[in-house]
Formats: C-alpha cells, sequence, structure tokens
C-alpha cells in the first residue's frame, strides 16, 4: 500500500505561490498576522476603526407611507406600472398571486419538494413581505398536491421571516387547499383524476395490457400515451393541450374558469383580504396567461408568478406575467357554463 506520506508535497501550490507573491509573499502564518488573526478579518477591522459613524439614512415618503431607500430599492421590481394618475382611478378591490411550486422531486409519483424547491418557495415568499402594506391580510391557499402545500408552506415561512425582517405587520392565514386551484384532470373510467395521478394509472393498465398482450387499448389510455410521448420526443405536451382538441383532457377554458370561480368563492368569504396567494400548477397557470394575453407567453419556471389585479365591482382585472400587463373581463362568479348538456 502506498504511504500517504509520500504524496504530501513540501513546496505551496503554484496558485497559492503567486498570490502570496502578489500580497507581498509573505508566509501564511505571517498573511494570518501575529495572533493568527485572518487577513480579511483585519482588514475589515482596520476599516472600521478608520469609518466615521454614518448620518442616519434619509426616508421617503410616498402615499402616506414612510421608508428609506435602501427598502425602496429593495422592494422594487420589474412590473410595469401605471402612471400616477391612472393608478389613483384603478381601485384595486384585490390582489392575487398565482404561483406555480418549487422543484420537485418527481412526477411519477405524488412526490414533495427538493431541498432547491423548498428554498425557491421560501424565498418568494420573502419577497411577497416586501411588497405588502402594514394592515394588509392575506389568504394564503394552494391546490391539493403534496408540491403543491409543501410550496405553500415555505412561502408561509418565508413571508413570515420577511415580515420580520421589513417590519410589515400583516395578517397571514396558514395554508388551506382548495378544490379550484387543482391541475388539469384526465377522464379514466375512475372518474376525473388530476394529470399526474392519471398518468400513474396508465402506466399501470399499459403494464397489464402488455403482459397479457390481449384486448384493445380503451380510448383514455391512447390519447393519454399521445400526451407524454410529445414529451419523451422533446416537444411540449403542454403546448399540445392548449391547441389540439383533446377528448379526455380537461379543456383550458374550464380551467381559467375554475380559477376565477375559486377566486370569487374567496372573496366573498373573505372580503376583508385584500390579497390573495395561490399555489398551484403550470399549465392551468399557463392557461390562465394565454386567456389573458391572447398568446402563450410560455411554461411558468418554478415560483414564478401571475399577478392578477381585480377592480372595484369585480368586472374588470389587470393581468401581469413577464412584464405584460393585460386587462380582461372578469367571468361573473355565478356564470359557468355546463358545455356537456348543450
Amino acid at each position: 500500500m502506498t504511504d500517504a506520506r509520500k504524496l504530501d508535497r513540501y513546496e505551496a501550490p503554484n496558485y497559492l505561490a503567486k498570490y502570496r507573491e502578489r500580497r507581498g509573499g509573505g508566509a501564511a502564518p505571517e498573511q494570518n498576522g501575529s495572533d493568527g488573526t485572518p487577513l480579511y478579518l483585519r482588514r475589515f477591522r482596520e476599516r472600521g476603526a478608520t469609518a466615521t459613524v454614518a448620518p442616519p439614512a434619509p426616508t421617503v415618503e410616498w402615499e402616506g407611507a414612510t421608508f428609506t431607500p435602501a427598502l425602496a430599492e429593495a422592494t422594487r421590481g420589474k412590473e410595469i406600472a401605471a402612471p400616477v394618475e391612472r393608478k389613483a382611478s384603478e381601485k384595486v378591490a384585490c390582489e392575487i398571486s398565482i404561483i406555480r411550486h418549487g422543484v420537485t422531486q418527481g412526477y411519477s409519483t405524488d412526490a414533495g419538494l427538493t431541498p432547491m424547491g423548498g428554498w425557491q418557495a421560501h424565498r418568494r415568499g420573502h419577497e411577497l413581505a416586501r411588497r405588502w402594506d402594514a394592515g394588509d391580510k392575506v389568504r394564503l391557499v394552494c391546490a391539493a398536491t403534496n408540491r403543491a402545500r409543501q410550496t405553500a408552506e415555505q412561502i408561509y415561512r418565508g413571508a413570515t421571516d420577511g415580515m420580520q425582517m421589513w417590519g410589515h405587520d400583516v395578517e397571514l392565514t396558514e395554508p388551506e387547499a382548495i378544490p379550484e386551484l387543482r391541475n388539469f384532470g384526465v377522464w379514466t373510467p375512475d372518474g376525473l383524476r388530476d394529470v399526474t395521478s392519471a398518468f400513474r394509472q396508465y402506466q399501470a393498465t399499459m403494464e397489464k395490457l402488455e403482459r397479457m398482450a390481449v384486448g384493445d387499448r380503451p380510448r383514455w389510455l391512447v390519447e393519454i400515451d399521445r400526451f407524454y410521448r410529445t414529451q419523451l420526443g422533446g416537444a411540449d405536451p403542454i403546448q399540445m393541450w392548449l391547441t389540439i382538441p383533446m377528448m379526455y383532457f380537461e379543456p383550458p377554458a374550464l380551467c381559467v374558469r375554475r380559477f376565477w370561480r375559486g377566486f370569487h368563492r374567496l372573496m366573498a368569504e373573505s372580503p376583508d383580504h385584500k390579497r390573495i396567494v395561490a399555489a398551484t400548477h403550470s399549465g392551468p397557470m399557463r392557461a390562465f396567461a394565454t386567456w389573458a394575453h391572447g398568446y402563450d407567453p410560455g411554461e411558468p419556471l418554478n415560483t414564478e408568478e401571475i399577478r392578477v389585479k381585480l377592480r372595484e365591482g369585480g368586472r374588470t382585472a389587470f393581468v401581469s406575467y413577464r412584464n405584460r400587463v393585460t386587462e380582461v373581463h372578469v367571468p361573473p362568479a355565478d356564470e359557468f357554463p355546463a358545455w356537456d348538456e348543450v
């Protein structure tokens, strides 16, 4: 067995030798000082000893609120804002943040978030808290899947940390799963199922048919097989769902109406909550943005947000997504056509 001591190097590596040369050629103990203090810490302390006490930061007042320029810079976003004179006439009754779940462990099961997905959702909650004003009441809801629930939970924790950091006194409800935010569904012999759940049933049924090698494949199986083979081939299955009529998939328009029906219900139940945060799935979000803007803006990234500002009266709203704002007519709460009965 090779002696590990024979692999030790007595000379410094080339990059370290050049670094010491640039710093004056001192050895590591000298770099750290006689007391062993690291160089970066000594220089930090030297700067602190010679620095003068900075005057208090000036404050800025805007629409009755007082804050520092640092907070204004931190909360500045890329959203295109209306002119001040137009903003006064908007009279937003409720602001809704529709957020996609974070990075998940997979879609073959009802998996939760990865550590990265949890961090994404926590950061999104922290950013949301910066936009909220003192006295706001926020209702936090989500779809019933594990990935959406865990996203809402991390948003709650991040927003709680953010409110403490920014000093915002905001009432935030704990996450609540509601049926209107579910992913788009697929009709199966067992009824309407979430597309991920339907895929698991599809795999089990296909395995049985291939093993027994008898019988024709049912029509719903053929269609969901076509949907997922689109993805395996490198194409976009959600774009296919948005543009091609599919007999066993929930239509995109119904997903949009379902979202609005849920938002109307929440606003009726909690009229004093002027903000709603909804953690859900990318397919219905993309259908919502496509309906609002009139074109497909693409797949939402994990924890990306669609902002909806509902105006007083509930007839119109501003929908902003990827730096584009569109004014839309809101489907009434009592209008939900039953297409299969026509």
